[in-house]
């Protein structure tokens, strides 16, 4: 006797032997809602509970006949069931089997993807809070602007992890329907009341219309949800790509002892996981497009839907499953070098203060157009040579020396104003 399924990891999910037990299990829970409605014998409903399985060899070889999977998979268990297995299948047609088979796989990965981003979110708070105070320059257009905290990337990551905690939640909402409704969908051939019996006891809502298949809009917004917390991880790997090169070189993916980065140059240590993570996304992207393809079918049914889904359905979930674990350890392990932060935060002389220098003008009277022409003026002068600090220019500029004094100048080259708000956003999401 093959045991009833239980919740296994993503890619046991997909796998052809737990799709069966799914199968099984719905067509046993059918025929117990019919028992009980007088529909079918309830001696034959015992009997084929008790010998109901399956051989997924022999399913392999009707299939190859017949060219039907279910059809395929109801003559393997009429096999081991005996004269009973008449009652088997009873009103049903095929899609509710296949449907609400589909729909515990999405449940069951779902509710495991879910798992993988709590582990992420608690990562992501661990680094955030550790490097809370860790200063680094930001950048806009990859060019240096002012000083932020590392902390503070962490915390805008988790941040956005939370809001696809959110999504994953709403979208397996969304897919956790079946549908026992028969041909078209007009339970003709069977009591609804199946359809709700057989529902609650897979965890699932029945539909409330079905037209023999379950509308394909459900399955597009969970694959478009599992695009969106691709696209966030590869926005998380990217920049943690950014900040490994070379020239910058603030953060680093681990390299494990006798790791090699390259055939040729022995010296390498490349962000790959970061770089399969951020190409993998693609792949979740161009598969939720798949799936947007499949919403429209031609009157109550038809099957164009069915041999995308058997693909791109089970890859993006296996796939998000392996990315969000990858991901998960880059962070928890990733490298930290404050003192090149640093040093990079030191190499354009003083210019993450022009803003600071701006406003202080500005504040103290000076028109902003004059204020700006000043400012800018000994800007270029370091951005150009790079000779003389930018604060000692600004120190030594008698028109600013009219209007801000030494306190005024102490206060303006502080790293410390920058970040002294860290607390409050991490106040805001929670984070200690």
């Amino acid at each position: 006797m093959i045991p009833r399924y239980t919740r296994p990891r993503v890619g046991k999910i997909w796998e052809e032997e737990n799709k069966f037990r799914i199968w099984l299990e719905i067509e046993l829970l059918a025929c117990e809602a019919q028992a009980a409605l007088g529909a079918i014998p309830a001696e034959a409903a015992r009997v084929i509970r008790e010998k109901a399985s399956f051989d997924v060899s022999r399913i392999a070889e009707i299939e190859r006949e017949v060219k039907h999977d279910v059809i395929a998979f109801l003559t393997s268990v009429g096999e081991f069931v005996g004269p009973e297995s008449r009652f088997i299948h009873l009103g049903m047609t095929s899609s509710d089997v296949l449907d609400t088979a589909l729909a515990v796989q999405m449940k069951q990965s779902a509710e495991l993807i879910l798992e993988d981003l709590e582990e992420l979110k608690k990562v992501l708070a661990q680094r955030a809070v550790e490097h809370k105070t860790t200063v680094m320059v930001g950048r806009t257009h990859g060019v240096h602007a002012e000083p932020v905290t590392l902390g503070l990337k962490f915390a805008l990551w988790y941040a956005e992890n939370q809001r696809n905690i959110v999504r994953m939640r709403s979208t397996l909402e969304t897919i956790s329907v079946g549908q026992i409704s028969g041909a078209v969908g007009t339970y003709a051939h069977i009591d609804p009341s199946v359809e709700e019996y057989v529902c609650k006891k897979l965890g699932l809502k029945s539909a409330p219309v079905s037209t023999q298949v379950l509308q394909r809009d459900r399955h597009a917004e969970f694959m478009a949800t599992l695009a969106v917390v691709g696209s966030s991880l590869e926005k998380f790997a990217t920049e943690i790509r950014h900040l490994q090169k070379t020239e910058v070189l603030e953060v680093e993916d681990y390299f494990s002892k006798g790791q090699k980065g390259s055939s040729a140059m022995p010296h390498k240590r490349n962000p790959i996981t970061c770089e399969r993570i951020a190409g993998l996304s693609r792949v979740l992207r161009g598969n939720a497009l798949a799936a947007l393809e499949n919403v429209a079918l031609w009157h109550e049914r038809d099957i164009t839907h069915s041999s995308v889904e058997r693909i791109v359905i089970p890859d993006s979930c296996i796939l998000l499953d392996y990315m969000l674990a990858q991901f998960t350890d880059v962070v928890s392990k990733l490298l930290v070098y404050p003192e090149r932060m640093k040093k990079n935060i030191e190499r354009t002389n003083g210019l993450i203060f022009s803003q600071s220098v701006l406003l202080a003008l500005t504040k103290k009277g000076m028109k902003r157009e004059d204020a700006y022409r000043i400012v800018q003026d000994h800007a270029m002068k370091v951005w150009e040579n790079g000779a003389t600090g930018f604060e000692e220019l600004i120190r030594k500029d008698k028109e600013i020396q009219k209007v801000l004094g030494e306190k005024d100048l102490e206060e303006i080259f502080d790293l410390k104003k920058n970040v002294k708000h860290v607390d409050v956003v991490f106040k805001r999401l929670g984070l200690g």
